[in-house]
């Protein structure tokens, strides 16, 4: 049987078909994992470990050796595309009382400000060249909960105590010291990254009913759009002022795999958000598909708009 190639065909697939299965398997089946032991920490009470383990990994990969180039433009795409994502849950949160159209602040700050770093790299190394795929190295300071959490604790939407959100970025810079120390190390834990994701994926759909999924319908699919949309334009046009062709900014249009864990994260540090932190999570995940889908055909067009403003070149 062909079951992981079935799972890639399906965009973000390895993230989010285990997610949907912890889902359906909560819905119909609530207790079935609930017998204590090894079996039980694959339950959503096991989603913080695995999240910290898949947090660690991708520190490794965080190193200090870039062009200067790459990291100007770089730093210049994830302060576009954060402070966009800011500007507009913040915009949700104090105009429209946290919810327009059904999608929350939670939700519209997760899907925004976390790049899909798998799809910018196979789509730099496609449309760009290296120095585009190199603007990843700071971006990848998106990854994860804390700066959501940061957003939130800085206007004053959260509270949640600042050793609690340390205690989130410890194990990226632990990573991140170890990957610049090591190059081995690095090597090692980033080509084993991708074995912690179906597992933190499958713990964080354990603690989501199915029904949350039609509640998220029409607005998760709106939310990928969005985020397309808006921080796609944001991001392709600081890419251009900085020296780039757009390629890199059209790539960051995404939303990343792993940023279906941070409601849930968020939910874990300030547990005010726990009402809405299910049907967020559930918003983000269709966000991860529609861009999945939808910024490889951007990032497309970007370049062949060049090459034909380039006369073919």
């Amino acid at each position: 049987m062909k079951i992981y190639q079935a799972i890639n065909k399906v965009p973000g697939g390895i993230m989010v078909v285990p997610l949907f299965i912890g889902m359906l398997l909560n819905t119909f089946a609530p207790n079935a994992l609930k017998i204590g032991g090894f079996t039980q920490a694959l339950t959503n009470q096991g989603y913080p470990t695995f999240l910290a383990m898949y947090l660690f990994t991708v520190g490794t990969k965080m190193t200090l050796n870039a062009a200067p180039s790459m990291l100007k433009r770089g730093f210049g795409i994830m302060f576009a595309k954060v402070g966009i994502a800011i500007a507009v849950s913040l915009a949700i949160a104090h105009f429209f009382n946290g919810d327009v159209l059904g999608l929350t602040t939670l939700a519209v700050l997760a899907a925004m400000n976390d790049t899909n770093g798998g799809m910018f790299l196979a789509l730099t190394s496609t449309f760009g060249n290296k120095e585009d795929a190199g603007t990843y190295v700071p971006q990848s300071i998106e990854t994860g909960p804390f700066l959501t959490m940061l957003v939130l604790v800085g206007a004053g939407l959260a509270v949640i105590p600042w050793m609690t959100m340390f205690s989130v970025i410890a194990p990226i810079l632990a990573g991140a010291i170890l990957g610049n120390l090591d190059k081995d190390l690095r090597d090692f834990f980033g080509a084993h990254e991708p074995i912690i994701v179906p597992f933190m994926a499958f713990t964080l759909g354990q603690g989501i009913n199915l029904t949350a999924v039609l509640t998220a319908g029409l607005p998760g699919i709106l939310l990928g759009i969005s985020v397309l949309v808006i921080t796609g334009i944001v991001c392709i046009l600081a890419d251009r002022l900085l020296g780039g062709s757009g390629v890199a900014g059209a790539a960051a249009s995404s939303t990343a795999g792993n940023a279906t864990g941070t409601p849930q994260a968020v939910a874990l540090a300030d547990p005010t958000f726990a009402a809405i932190a299910p049907i967020a999570t559930v918003q983000v995940a269709a966000s991860v598909i529609v861009t999945a889908v939808l910024t490889p055909l951007l990032t497309a067009f970007v370049y062949n708009k060049n090459k034909r403003k380039n006369g073919g070149d």
